[in-house]
């Protein structure tokens, strides 16, 4: 393969997946894309100080500094909803009576909210609204006139934030001393206090929103992302923002994401190069080959240029070659001190999920999604080939065992396990994988399921995936797919990356496995502990019980 390859497409009106469009509760599309629109409470430990089964109004004391925040909440113009598990009624320790008199004396200290939601049964009643089940975060997007992906809920436990995984929103824990150090671990987002977590969630909602527009017309735009195939998918709605901005946009990126970059809506034309200071795996620095795509990159007639990296990755080497190439305005994240290399010099803070950390530089380059689109993953549908006929129906179930890095993959014994648990349970099991991956992907269908293992290139996968009711997968490429297809996922997360960071974005989701193992925050691309613990303690069960708390049921169907 060359290493300097282009090919023009004619995307700018292609079809899309669109995750919103499956997901969603509800159907409200924002001529102004934002982030949320509505934040989610629980009242107990969040709101107001816990008194156990209190049905007594004199007894409620807010937390510290929560009538302010929650007044910047509504200054901002998000509507407000408590979602909170009254077990107490279940149990005949107060009544409803009682109950509505204790939030009468909320809302006069803390002011009105737009919705209550509450469940009344105990965990033995088996319903589907008592956190963490995500019945409540869908009750409320629905009262409020939204989408469960445009809500935020703070809690206080690993209830709340499993409640609203599982039903697509982002959740934000508040520890308190009650909350399990495993809760915090797990937890994508983590606040000290509610102060804390509103204002958070309005700097995130702010940092999308471009502060003055580009002065001068965009008719060239490079857009730079160069990495694996996830790490193009995240970066997805960030390039449709340059898109809405520019006549034609060009994509730099590497081997490894060539698959995913051809997916991409917004794209007109793609540049592959493997850049030497990005690769897991680079070989030697070929002076030629970077002369030749210096010469390339200035061949463009780029405006503007907007480098997007992952957090442990520097912009600043291409940024010292597109300057060589004429490019007179350059935007990347950079903490290192980039002195003339940038005229848009970004940050964002750690834990803020990829997607969203990539929409920010946009909006600081002055680019913005355009009305009526979601900040969600999404595919080209042209791109996206049919579904292979011999698969059957929609509706079966995809578990992907492998990753690119194996230290993120599922270990075979448990992927074994896991197809044969779920075949039992009467799920239908499309095992799929890589060519390389085929005796890890027989190995696993000969539990139960179909082998498709080396059958599908990217774009056959994510037909694959479109039709699934839900996908159990690592942290890799095929989780990013049932994003930006809508399709719920079971993640078999290893923690050697962030959660918050790299979790499947603005889709219902179950996380499974030890969120505080040893290979925490390594990012290690093999596993750095013998045995794989932080996945291998999964037990089938799990995934088979986390499919039912995201409604997908052994008969296919959702």
């Amino acid at each position: 393969m060359r290493q300097d390859q282009e090919d023009p497409y004619q995307r700018r009106s292609a079809q899309v997946y669109a995750a919103a469009d499956r997901a969603g509760s509800g159907s409200v599309a924002s001529p102004r894309p934002v982030l949320y629109d509505a934040v989610l409470l629980d009242r107990d430990g969040t709101l107001i100080e816990d008194v156990p089964y209190n049905g007594d109004p004199e007894k409620v004391r807010p937390v510290p500094g929560a009538r302010a925040a929650l007044d910047r909440l509504r200054a901002a113009g998000l509507r407000l909803a408590v979602v909170t598990n009254q077990s107490g009624l279940a149990r005949g320790y107060f009544t409803g009576e009682q109950m509505r008199a204790v939030h009468a004396r909320v809302e006069e200290l803390l002011g009105r909210f737009d919705a209550w939601l509450v469940c009344p049964h105990d965990d033995a009643d088996g319903c589907d609204c008592r956190k963490p089940a995500p019945g409540l975060v869908h009750a409320a997007a629905r009262e409020m006139g939204t989408t469960t992906s445009r809500c935020v809920l703070v809690g206080d436990i690993g209830r709340d934030v499993a409640a609203a995984l599982a039903a697509g929103a982002a959740g934000v824990l508040v520890p308190t001393p009650v909350t399990r150090p495993e809760e915090i671990a797990a937890a994508g987002w983590v606040a000290s206090d509610l102060p804390s977590a509103v204002h958070e969630i309005l700097r995130r909602q702010q940092a999308v929103q471009p502060a003055t527009p580009p002065t001068e017309p965009v008719r060239t735009a490079l857009v730079v992302r160069s990495d694996s195939a996830g790490d193009v998918l995240v970066t997805g709605p960030a390039i449709r923002a340059v898109a809405a901005g520019a006549q034609r946009v060009v994509l730099l990126c590497g081997p490894r994401g060539r698959a995913a970059a051809n997916l991409l809506p917004g794209v007109d034309e793609i540049i592959e190069h493997p850049l030497p200071w990005i690769d897991p795996t680079p070989g030697p620095v070929d002076p030629q080959a970077i002369r030749d795509l210096t010469a390339r990159l200035g061949a463009i007639g780029a405006d503007q240029a907007v480098v997007f990296t992952s957090f442990h990755q520097s912009a600043l080497p291409l940024a010292l070659l597109l300057r060589m190439a004429g490019i007179d305005r350059i935007a990347a994240i950079s903490d290192d001190y980039p002195g003339s290399l940038l005229d848009v010099r970004h940050r964002v803070p750690v834990g803020v999920p990829e997607p969203e950390r990539a929409l920010s530089l946009a909006a600081a380059a002055g680019h913005r999604l355009p009305d009526g689109d979601e900040p969600v993953l999404r595919l080209r549908r042209d791109a996206v080939p049919p579904r292979p006929a011999d698969l059957g129906d929609p509706g079966y179930v995809v578990l992907h065992p492998g990753s690119a890095a194996s230290s993120r993959a599922c270990p075979p014994e448990l992927a074994t396990r896991i197809a044969g648990a779920l075949t039992d349970a009467g799920h239908r099991v499309l095992v799929t994988g890589g060519p390389d991956e085929r005796a890890v992907t027989a190995r696993v269908a000969a539990a139960g399921g179909t082998d498709l293992g080396g059958r599908t290139d990217l774009a056959g996968l994510a037909a694959i995936v479109a039709d699934a009711s839900a996908v159990v997968v690592g942290n890799t490429g095929p989780a990013h797919l049932a994003a930006a297809t809508g399709v719920p996922v079971v993640s078999l997360f290893a923690p050697t990356v962030p959660f918050g960071q790299w979790g499947p974005y603005r889709v219902p989701a179950v996380r499974l496995g030890d969120a505080a193992g040893p290979c925490r925050d390594t990012r290690a691309a093999s596993c750095p502990v013998p045995g794989h613990p932080c996945l291998s303690g999964i037990d089938p069960e799990q995934v088979v019980d986390a499919l039912r708390t995201l409604t997908v049921s052994g008969g296919g169907g959702r």
